[in-house]
């Protein structure tokens, strides 16, 4: 068994950086899936698709779910669906870099990849004072 991740992120978003990780490894070690949340959608049955997602990511060690925006609307469902008795961590600020770190530790528990994923995304920040 491992951990499922799933994408939830504003139109485009998810299923681009699922394709560059993709592009740099051939397999992916997890299973990913996304969920789209377009601009005029209804909270409440996005929370139902995303729950949905979620229990088919799960094959029993829980998924972890990383959103583009903390504190939009894909942010705030994915905190959501814990409340529906699943065992999903949240970590916001989704990068490249952050999922492709998460896919390269597949072998980690749920608690573990909340803090590499996290690890990840600000690790594959660079700012060239040059």
């Amino acid at each position: 068994m491992s951990v499922g991740v799933l994408l939830m992120t504003h139109e485009d978003v998810g299923p681009a950086l699922v394709a560059a990780a993709r592009h740099v490894m051939a397999q992916l070690p997890l299973r990913v899936d996304t969920v789209e949340v377009p601009a005029s959608a209804d909270p409440a049955q996005m929370l139902a698709t995303a729950a949905q997602h979620a229990r088919a990511l799960d094959s029993g060690d829980g998924v972890l779910t990383l959103t583009d925006l903390y504190g939009a609307t894909p942010c705030n469902i994915a905190h959501k669906l814990g409340g529906l008795g699943a065992n999903v961590r949240c970590v916001s600020g989704l990068n490249l870099p952050m999922l492709l770190r998460v896919l390269n530790y597949a072998d980690k528990p749920l608690a573990e990849l909340v803090e590499i994923a996290a690890s990840g995304g600000r690790g594959g920040i660079f700012v060239d004072h040059a």
